[in-house]
């Protein structure tokens, strides 16, 4: 896993191989990075990272300068690799929750200025999470919300949805 750009550009982190994570490819990663540039400026915002996996798009918003970062993971050995990435940067800027993300969502009293969410792709409740989000409150006003997904998902009747995009067999919907 290597980070794509920013003050950690090209940082490499070997991710174990008894791993179940599948993390974003650094195609998707990129291309979608590339899209947000046109929706928001991450110099200096709260971002919150929802089934963080391995901690690759949560890397990625710290090198891309992103004030803070939550990010919420429940695997106790993948919450532990988050862990050591973050401090093998050396960052301060970032929050681990090692935590279910619905208990997570339903109990967080904070707003985020950038949500991205990479659940299991046969996870049950995938599709009620953009509800959940909007309903708890956690997207700041102009904020924007990345749901990666599989391909027989359609969110495009969502009333803040914006745009989908897809990088082979990676989707992502965009919520604002």
């Amino acid at each position: 896993m290597r980070i794509i750009t920013g003050q950690y550009k090209g940082r490499h982190f070997d991710i174990p191989r008894t791993f179940k994570a599948r993390p974003t490819t650094d195609f998707a990663k990129e291309n979608i990075f590339n899209v947000m540039n046109g929706y928001i400026d991450l110099e200096g915002v709260s971002a919150l990272d929802l089934f963080a996996g391995t901690g690759s798009i949560s890397l990625e918003l710290l090198s891309r300068g992103c004030a803070s970062v939550v990010s919420v993971e429940s695997d106790r050995d993948h919450a532990h690799f988050i862990k050591q990435c973050m401090q093998k940067l050396g960052t301060t800027s970032s929050i681990l929750v090692k935590g279910d993300v619905f208990r997570f969502v339903k109990s967080c009293h904070k707003a985020f200025d950038f949500i991205f969410a990479d659940p299991p792709y046969a996870l049950e409740q995938l599709p009620t999470l953009p509800d959940l989000i909007f309903q708890h409150q956690l997207l700041n006003e102009d904020g924007i919300f990345v749901l990666e997904h599989g391909k027989k998902y359609d969110f495009s009747a969502h009333e803040h949805f914006v745009e989908h995009r897809a990088y082979g067999s990676v989707n992502f919907s965009i919520f604002r």
